[in-house]
């Protein structure tokens, strides 16, 4: 019996075929060349088509609230856009969307800083204890909310519409997503005086908290004049603070006369 072929004889004859234009090795079945060469060349794959380009507002949920803050015309519009908005988590826990209370057309608007329990509950800011005594603070100069006059009425809202869970502080993200809705808030309604109300309003509207320093010190926040104050709430936990409070409020009474 004949001795099997070596590797270099085996690779030098792969070589010598390979030189001869062998490009393919013989199955055990006959293929007819003729029956090839007439079938139709198959059709070249069409090319993938390329991702769609996603809208960088689709990922960042600041630019989404600044377009959907901006695109409202009025306040029902700007209700309408947070009822919609979808990159706040807090939307998710929260039974109520707490928008604002108060007549729109009011010389003053209060901006507070996250609904509570009793504000979840019913859909309106500042309705707990801390809202009784910011009506009885304001009713001491002449003002309520419910007064249906422009001269004498107020407009209350929230840095934050949705209540976080166990009251706890707004976060940094939370604060960036919403305030593109409550900076449009502030132009759709035109209020005379801006009142900010505890140290969570004044970082989203001042960019710096402190409010034992900034309370009773006017700042000039989106072209209008603001006025930190302590919150309710903190006066309740703090009623010796309530002295100062009234002095702020007899400040912003004077420059409501002087406008």
């Amino acid at each position: 019996m004949d001795s099997p072929i070596g590797y270099h004889e085996a690779k030098a004859l792969l070589e010598w075929q390979v030189e001869l234009g062998v490009d393919e090795a013989i199955g055990e079945t006959p293929i007819n060349r003729y029956e090839l060469d007439a079938a139709p060349p198959k059709p070249k794959p069409a090319p993938a088509p390329e991702p769609e380009t996603t809208p960088v507002a689709a990922h960042d949920p600041v630019a989404a609230a600044k377009s959907a803050a901006a695109a409202a015309t009025n306040l029902d519009a700007l209700q309408g856009a947070l009822a919609a908005y979808e990159f706040c988590d807090l939307k998710r826990g929260a039974r109520s969307l707490v928008f604002a209370d108060g007549n729109p057309a009011a010389r003053v608007m209060v901006i507070g800083e996250a609904p509570g329990r009793d504000e979840d509950l019913q859909g309106k800011p500042f309705v707990g204890r801390a809202g009784q005594l910011l009506d009885r603070m304001l009713d001491c100069i002449g003002l309520a909310r419910t007064t249906p006059g422009a001269e004498h009425a107020v407009y209350i809202t929230n840095i934050l519409p949705w209540r976080p869970p166990q009251n706890r502080d707004p976060k940094p993200e939370e604060i960036a997503m919403m305030l593109p809705f409550v900076q449009r808030h502030v132009e759709l309604a035109a209020p005379d005086v801006l009142v900010l109300m505890g140290n969570v309003s004044c970082l989203a509207m001042l960019g710096r908290k402190g409010i034992t320093r900034l309370r009773g010190n006017w700042q000039d926040v989106l072209g209008r004049p603001a006025l930190p104050m302590f919150h309710p709430a903190y006066l309740l936990r703090n009623p010796h603070a309530k002295r100062e409070a009234w002095h702020d409020l007899l400040m912003l009474q004077a420059r409501l006369r002087g406008l």
